[in-house]
């Protein structure tokens, strides 16, 4: 930390299909950061990928989609560093040297784990298993203070936590211990049509999830055939998990809070909340998408710009593998 100024990280898987919860919950957060933090480093995590079935072409292309959707919501190249994890070797290293602490026992209990193990029709990979300690070395590799993620990533960056005190207990004082940093407002979009679960592009419904590159009258179609509860009263409650949903997406894109639309739509009832919703939504959206259609067709620029990260960033996590093995009784 520079100055008082936190050293940020995060990183977000390759694909596309980004949907309104990435935006919300990790997206805005990373372009917000980017002046705050000293360094703010981002990261497209594409080893992450080979922990599910996957075809080498698409993981290629999706790279590139996700750099475009992240450059047209605002990361600058010259004001933060963004790269692709599988240029800076460093993270695969450091996870195998992070093994020595981390339990067996640890990565059993992880959620993700179970549920997507759950799901795989053909096998549940080591990778898989393995994906924390791979996410903790994303982050430890920098010696992070703060790590803007959603609310779903929540038992993960404990688990990096633990690993970083485990590793300073037993080797002496190396690595930093990062915070969890969660967006106040929208930590966890639900799906529109199934608002009991996370909205999701693997796991939620075509008609529930927003795409970030989704066009007007999609996202109004989506916006406006949403859950909502019995009852007219725009009001954000436990009971109401639909209309609470909705209430978060709208104060997200407006940059207010939940009382101040809970007034604004007091006794007006859920089509005028709806359509309001859906502008909202569609304001947020609409320049990410015409700047993305702008910036995909250059892949060569998205190329050289990922280069040119990775190189900034392999230098950080270079210093500390040379600290770690040294710590460790290597070279």
């Amino acid at each position: 930390m520079a100055d008082g100024r936190p050293i940020i990280f995060s990183g977000i898987q390759p694909t596309g299909r980004k949907h309104l919860g990435n935006f919300i919950g990790a997206i805005r957060q990373y372009v917000e950061g980017q002046d705050r933090g000293d360094p703010a480093i981002f990261c497209v995590v594409d080893l992450h990928s080979i922990s599910v079935p996957y075809e080498p072409a698409d993981l290629r292309e999706r790279v590139l989609d996700t750099a475009a959707i992240l450059l047209a919501a605002g990361l600058d190249p010259e004001r933060c560093i963004f790269f692709r994890q599988s240029d800076v070797r460093e993270h695969t290293e450091l996870t195998w040297l992070l093994s020595a602490v981390t339990s067996h026992g640890d990565l059993d209990r992880m959620t993700q784990f179970k549920e997507k193990s759950g799901r795989a029709r053909e096998l549940a990979s080591a990778a898989l298993f393995y994906y924390p300690v791979l996410m903790a070395a994303d982050v430890l590799a920098y010696r992070a203070t703060e790590v803007p993620v959603g609310d779903d990533q929540r038992q993960h960056v404990e688990l990096m936590r633990e690993i970083a005190r485990r590793f300073n207990a037993r080797f002496g004082e190396v690595l930093v211990v990062p915070e969890l940093v969660l967006p106040e407002v929208g930590a966890r979009i639900m799906d529109l049509q199934e608002p009991e679960r996370k909205m999701s592009t693997t796991g939620g419904t075509e008609a529930g999830t927003v795409l970030v590159l989704d066009d007007e009258k999609t996202i109004r179609k989506k916006v406006g055939s949403a859950v909502t509860d019995s009852g007219r009263e725009v009001r954000a409650a436990p009971d109401k998990p639909g209309v609470t949903n909705l209430i978060d997406i709208l104060a997200v894109a407006r940059g207010t809070g939940r009382a101040e639309i809970e007034r604004e739509f007091d006794g007006l009832g859920y089509g005028d909340f709806k359509r309001a919703v859906a502008d909202g939504v569609v304001e947020l959206l609409a320049p990410v998408r015409e700047r993305y259609e702008e910036l995909r067709p250059d892949e060569a620029g998205l190329e050289a710009t990922l280069a040119a990260g990775a190189e900034k960033a392999r230098a950080i996590a270079a210093a500390t593998l040379v600290d770690v093995r040294e710590r460790m009784g290597f070279g």
